[in-house]
């Protein structure tokens, strides 16, 4: 089972980027999925989740209304579209699968509760 991640680079303050998350190995439309981002010398922090049907969605509070997480179950892909991007949004994200296909929000924070996760992909913010 396997997560490929893409779509990171260097955006300007206010810029956008486009997060891919390319999934293999399982049922993929069966379980929730999340980004995840780790910056410089913190813990991992909870970004985004949808639910496996994709009809429901959660964010952190520091992204609320800038980014938006999606997913295509036919493609095995989940998105995180980053708009208004600031400086403090620079880390390393990661997609990574839940074990459960209905979580709440407490349980898409729980980072225990994912068991695949991707190897990452670079995203910073700086002019």
């Amino acid at each position: 089972a396997l997560l490929e991640e893409s779509g990171g680079g260097l955006a300007q303050p206010g810029g956008s980027l486009r997060l891919s998350c390319v999934a293999s190995g399982w049922t993929f439309g069966h379980y929730a999925m999340s980004w995840v981002r780790q910056a410089p010398g913190k813990e991992r922090e909870w970004v985004a989740g949808l639910v496996s049907t994709g009809a429901d969605t959660y964010y952190a509070d520091s992204v609320k209304g800038r980014f938006t997480i999606s997913r295509d179950n036919a493609l095995n892909t989940v998105y995180l579209q980053m708009d208004n991007l600031k400086p403090e949004d620079t880390a390393r994200y990661y997609c990574a699968k839940s074990v459960f296909p209905f979580p709440g929000l407490e349980l898409f924070r729980r980072l225990q509760e994912y068991d695949i996760w991707g190897q990452g992909t670079q995203v910073t913010v700086s002019s």
